[in-house]
């Protein structure tokens, strides 16, 4: 049985994997910080399962700024692969948490090698980037080989993630792998996050606990695709015979505006009755459109996502329409 350690295991992205891992027949071991203490939901289901918990799924106290945590979970558990889902991954925070961004989303992706080359140099490493890097590009699509133009002291941040995982993999052979993803989301996205802001407000919207939708810039466009997909993507990755870069994408873009009208679609609303624009929303700096061009991973493992974006926004609608209801 493979072991495997998923640093992040709490958010949306980790919670999927772990769920891809068991289903493969993994051992799974998960990292959990103080913070996310009580902040359980998008794995309690694995925690309530007796058959699982305790016996395929393990959870073990950390967190990214204290080496001697990653240290003794790495040591302990003696991985054969290690995802790292952890970061602050909130381009908004990013720009008022300059510091506690560019240390947890960068520099702890430094600790977390310098660890496993020192502790056993076989394990295999998954670092998941974004397409945030591009930032402002010439491009109408980006690939492995596009030039970096971060927009956002996260995605700065990345990028530092991106070329330390590539340092220890050219320096020193680790197995060390990365992924630029573009805009994923579901059902466990955080309110915090527009698209699943967009489709909880609809359901509270026709369930009648919400009367108006706040958002700011509609015109952006984003690539957007399906979380759990992108996981089951990272983990062909890791099976690769050699470890390399890929983007993992859509490659089709839609605006906010789009994702808007498509919710309230999905519950035959009409989204003008309900939204009102607040340019205090609107971020400081913005990025090109971003698309992903996935002929790289296509071509090496077959990458082809299903989930797109009319059946990811029904998806998420239907889960927050259930959620409100019996909330």
């Amino acid at each position: 049985m493979k072991k495997a350690l998923i640093l992040g295991v709490t958010g949306q992205d980790g919670s999927y994997l772990a769920e891809v891992l068991l289903e493969k027949g993994y051992q799974v071991h998960g990292m959990l910080r103080r913070s996310a203490t009580g902040n359980t939901r998008n794995i309690e289901h694995l925690i309530q399962n007796r058959e699982i918990f305790n016996h395929n799924f393990f959870l073990h106290r950390g967190d990214l700024a204290d080496a001697t945590s990653i240290f003794r979970i790495i040591n302990s558990v003696r991985p054969q692969e290690i995802y790292n889902e952890a970061d602050q991954d909130h381009v908004s925070w990013s720009y008022d948490m300059v510091g506690y961004s560019a240390d947890i989303t960068g520099a702890a992706v430094g600790r977390i090698l310098e660890i496993i080359r020192q502790v056993n140099h076989k394990i295999r490493y998954f670092q998941p980037c974004t397409s945030n890097m591009f930032g402002l590009t010439p491009t109408a699509k980006q690939n492995e080989s596009t030039f970096f133009n971060p927009q956002s002291p996260y995605a700065c941040a990345k990028v530092f993630a991106y070329y330390l995982t590539r340092y220890y993999r050219q320096a020193f052979g680790l197995f060390a792998s990365g992924a630029i993803l573009y805009n994923h989301e579901s059902p466990r996205r955080t309110p915090e996050y527009v698209t699943r802001k967009i489709t909880q407000a609809v359901a509270r919207i026709y369930l009648g606990k919400q009367k108006k939708l706040v958002l700011g810039d509609l015109s952006a466009r984003i690539d957007w695709g399906y979380s759990k997909e992108f996981m089951e993507a990272a983990w062909q990755i890791m099976q690769l015979d050699k470890a390399d870069d890929f983007v993992i994408a859509t490659g089709q873009s839609h605006s906010v505006k789009e994702w808007v009208e498509e919710a309230f679609s999905v519950l035959n609303l009409k989204p003008d009755k309900y939204l009102v624009i607040d340019p205090k929303l609107i971020r400081p700096s913005k990025t090109s459109s971003l698309v992903g061009d996935i002929t790289k991973a296509r071509k090496t493992f077959g990458f082809s996502p299903k989930i797109k974006f009319k059946k990811l926004v029904k998806l998420m609608v239907e889960a927050d329409l259930e959620r409100e209801r019996v909330g």
